[in-house]
This record gives structure tokens, sequence and C-alpha cells, in this order.
């Protein structure tokens, strides 16, 4: 016996059976709104996947203070120069809370033995450089410091240095003061933007170190 053909649906919102073009548009509107239902969910779960993702880095990577880079060993550096050049290289008596970044020398004419103190406790953000050049005299210090004429003397542990203030610290670096020496055949520099209490307490403890070289000289 053949099946009676089923009546269309009643629509409670219309109170009659929907035709084929409203049945066609409430399909794709929920098709839509399902969609849109999905989409929403998969961004939740994606949020919380990242959220657990940096929760796992956050609590796995081991954490601390940075440590500062290894500071250079002045006086084995210092040693293997000498022998290199042959010659006599000053090693300044820097305070041990003074931080050292570099100890090396630059080959050239001079060449130039040098250290780069920073982290200086009482003074700042400033640095203070020592440089010794050989076969050097005044003349390489004023082209080190863009010019720079000498200011003035200053004697330290009885010895007579050169003053330079560097009027234009922009011109040089950021360099507002140095010092220099005539030590034997080479000339010895201070210079850096520590001030100038700092930069005699580096010249004190190259004194006996200096004079020596003068006296050899002599």
């Amino acid at each position: 016996m053949a099946r009676a053909p089923r009546e269309p649906r009643v629509a409670a919102h219309l109170g009659r059976p929907e035709t084929p073009a409203e049945e066609a548009a409430r399909k794709a509107e929920n098709s839509k709104n399902y969609r849109q239902s999905q989409s929403f969910r998969n961004l939740i779960i994606a949020l919380v996947v990242s959220l657990a993702i940096v929760a796992v880095v956050y609590f796995i990577v081991p954490r601390g203070e940075i440590e500062h880079a290894p500071q250079p060993d002045v006086a084995e550096t210092a040693r293997q120069v000498a022998d290199q050049y042959e010659r006599t290289v000053v090693v300044p008596g820097a305070p041990d809370d003074w931080a050292k970044n570099s100890a090396q020398v630059d080959a050239g004419s001079p060449s130039v033995w040098s250290v780069n103190y920073n982290d200086i406790p009482d003074a700042g953000r400033a640095f203070v450089r020592f440089e010794q050049a050989f076969d050097a005299d005044e003349v390489w210090a004023s082209q080190i410091l863009r010019g720079t004429s000498p200011s003035g003397t200053t004697t330290i542990d009885g010895l007579e240095w050169t003053e330079f203030d560097v009027r234009d610290p922009d011109s040089t670096g950021n360099v507002s003061y140095a010092l220099g020496i005539q030590a034997g055949s080479d000339y010895v520099l201070i210079y850096g933007s520590a001030d100038s209490d700092v930069a005699a307490l580096l010249a004190s403890s190259i004194s006996d170190d200096v004079a020596a070289l003068q006296k050899e000289a002599a």
C-alpha cells in the first residue's frame, strides 16, 4: 500500500506551513549560527591552549639573575703583551669593586695597551680608561682627545701629571677629563667621563711603575 505524502510542517511562528523559500532561509540561518558557534568555541580552545603553553614555559624555564660577562684578567693579559712587545707594561691597581670590560693591546702606530673600567661605585654610569702608548708623546694624547689642549698640571705621589679639561665631551666620546704623563719612551693617558678624583686614584696606583719607566729613560 502506497504511503501518503508527508504534510508540510507548520511553523509555530507563522501559524502555517513554511514555503520552500522560507524553509531554505531557515536552514541557511541555522547553518550560519552553527558555524559561528563553532568558530567561537575554537577561539576559546586556542586561547586556553596558548595560556597553558605560556604557563608551562614560565614554570619550567629556570630564572634568576643574569650573570655578568666574565671580566678580563688584566695581569695575565699584560704579561702576554709584555712578552710580545718585549717591554715593560704597566698594570693599573684599580679597586676591586671597579668592573673591567676590556684589557687589550691595539696594534698600530703607536701600539696601545689599554684597560677600560666601568660600573665604578659612587661615579654613576661613568667610565675611565687607562692607556699606555708605546713610543709616543703628548701629541698622541691630544689626538686621542680630539685636539684637546692641556689645561694645567697636578702632582700625584710626587709625579707631575698634565691635566686635560674637555670643554665639549660630546665631541670626544663623552670624555670630560684626562690625565697624562710621559713615562720613559711611552705616554700614559687616563681619561673618561669620571671626575678628577677617580682619575687621580687610578694614576696613584701606577706611580711606582711610571717613576721606574722615567728613571730607565733618564
